[in-house]
């Protein structure tokens, strides 16, 4: 499945179809799952400098779940630092799944603690609106 999503872009780039957000969602997850960590990285670069597209957290939760699942537990660290935003819920639960796969529990607990903190503070917002 992941090989014909990628075939897919593929096709559409060589047909001349401008790939959109939801596209690259579908790239990004397919090399996640086939554990293509540099293609993937390559795609993500190229959503803002090829094709114009301003990655989403829903882009930046595919990458650290491609990093994650590689075991490049350092490098998700960093790529989250990196954000232009803060992380949500779901960016931090693929780092935690990550942490529990790999046998990282040290680190990830301290996600789950920042996990805990993001979830309360979005809830205390929500509250007040």
């Amino acid at each position: 499945m992941e090989n014909q999503a990628l075939d897919m872009f593929e096709k559409m780039k060589s047909r001349g179809v401008k790939p959109n957000e939801v596209t690259f969602v579908a790239v990004l997850v397919a090399c996640a799952r086939a554990n293509l960590v540099e293609l993937g990285l390559e795609l993500f670069e190229s959503m803002l400098c090829v094709s114009r597209i301003v990655p989403r957290m829903e882009h930046y939760g595919c990458v650290v779940d491609l990093l994650g699942r590689a075991g490049l537990l350092t490098e998700d660290q960093e790529f989250i630092r990196r954000m232009p935003f803060e992380p949500d819920a779901s960016v931090l639960g693929a780092l935690m799944g990550a942490c529990k796969v790999h046998g990282a529990i040290e680190l990830g607990n301290g996600i789950a603690t920042t996990a805990l903190r993001t979830i309360c503070t979005s809830v205390k917002y929500i509250c007040r609106s």
